[in-house]
């Protein structure tokens, strides 16, 4: 069986979850012998090259005699997004991001069809545009390969799903990581939900990564439940070699790491700390990340006059994210909205006792964590107390959140996936 698989990002090039799970179903995929001709916007070359067929968007020439594409072109209108839309990073985090990446060239003639496309691969205020011009190409690979099924990830590569669809007539599956809702809470931005919508109801499966976002799916977009399959993320720990660092404080270390933005719940979090530093003074909080509600986020600890008790580490990615979880006595995920949440797992892998909200998919599966509702910060903070208070009980949740944690795999993960394909051919 071969894909036409999209995607927006693929590692190493990576700004959140999205191109990590999209990495780890490949390799399941890959591993029952499923052909992957995976396309995404930018590609640099050191994609890895063992799994899929990777192909850079921007070196696909568009013909200009095609005349499905011109007229799929005609039909697209641009809408505009506020560059305060970023679908998995905050302001502050995508204002770094864009400021390293100022020396991507841009593509000036935006109307021809002959030409190669230019994409950043990056969530700039130009991306709806990109996400246009990536349907186009999306309708010129669909024209000159062969394949079974076609898969797209996320709201950003639907468009080119549905392009792909409308060209060769093969099944489209959409994969949905998050929604709007997830994203923005009530305040949706319309035109991204109607690319959700429109997507959805042009594919003849739905796959959502938690019966969370299934639910969202069914409720808030009318999907069809029937065609809604809730598939769970995995994880891939087989190459990760997990050091140990000395700490350099007696204190005991209590963690938040993710986007500070309202989905992640870090205000929570701080009005949980308060709470445990009445009772514990030998602790300290660490924020690590950075969001749009980082300033009031610091505030609000200065306002609680915990400022000596309580870090901000900024963004950290890779080796700075395993140095932080070796640092940590306890974990804390109290987000809003979650659709999975993958950070728990990293955690967990690196023997740190997890605290998560029950509104995360990752919820669904962990039997090893403690869960509560994001907004109980009394229970929060009762359970970090306690699993910093009595070292066998944390032990006990390290042990066996460690086997739990092994045994998701992405290769079973894909079998379900497979099995998804099958039952639209």
């Amino acid at each position: 069986m071969r894909v036409l698989m999209f995607g927006w990002e693929f590692p190493p090039h990576i700004t959140g979850g999205l191109g990590t799970a999209c990495y780890g179903l490949v390799k399941g995929l890959a591993k029952h012998n499923i052909d992957i001709l995976f396309v995404m916007p930018k590609a640099y070359g050191d994609e890895d090259p063992n799994v899929a067929r990777i192909v850079n968007a921007g070196d696909i020439v568009i013909p200009g005699t095609t005349s499905a594409i011109e007229d799929l072109w005609r039909r697209i209108t641009f809408m505009e997004i506020g560059s305060n839309l970023i679908p998995y990073i905050g302001e502050e985090e995508f204002k770094r991001i864009t400021t390293e990446q100022q020396n991507f060239s841009k593509e000036t003639n935006k109307h021809t069809f002959y030409t190669k496309f230019q994409f950043s691969g990056k969530y700039g205020t130009d991306l709806t545009e990109e996400v246009t011009r990536y349907a186009l190409v999306a309708a010129t690979i669909a024209k000159n390969n062969q394949f079974d099924v076609i898969h797209a990830h996320d709201w950003l590569t639907y468009p080119a799903g549905v392009a792909a669809k409308k060209i060769s007539g093969k099944p489209l599956i959409v994969h949905v990581h998050a929604t709007e809702f997830d994203r923005s809470g009530e305040n949706v931005n319309q035109n991204v939900y109607d690319i959700e919508r429109r997507g959805m109801e042009e594919a003849v499966r739905v796959i959502t990564v938690s019966n969370l976002t299934r639910n969202i799916v069914i409720k808030r977009y009318g999907i069809n439940p029937k065609k809604v399959f809730t598939v769970h993320n995995a994880v891939d720990f087989s190459n990760r070699l997990v050091r140990r660092y000395k700490r350099s404080v007696d204190e005991k270390v209590v963690t938040f790491l993710g986007r500070v933005t309202y989905q992640k719940g870090p205000d929570y979090f701080v009005e949980a700390a308060n709470k445990v530093l009445k009772k514990l003074k030998n602790v300290r909080f660490v924020m690590a990340g950075s969001g749009d509600m980082l300033n009031r986020v610091v505030r609000r600890v200065a306002q609680l006059r915990i400022s000596n008790h309580f870090h901000f580490t900024g963004f950290l990615k890779g080796e700075e994210v395993n140095r932080m979880f070796s640092l940590s006595d306890v974990y804390v995920m109290p987000s809003v909205s979650e659709p999975f949440g993958i950070s728990p797992l990293e955690a967990m892998s690196s023997d740190v006792p997890v605290i998560i909200s029950k509104q995360s998919g990752v919820a669904e599966i962990l039997s090893y964590a403690l869960k509560i509702d994001f907004w109980d910060v009394d229970a929060m903070a009762d359970v970090i107390h306690v699993l910093l208070q009595y070292p066998a009980l944390s032990k006990f949740f390290v042990r066996n959140g460690q086997e739990e944690v092994n045994n998701l795999k992405w290769e079973n993960a894909a079998a379900k996936v497979i099995d998804i394909y099958n039952s639209t051919m």
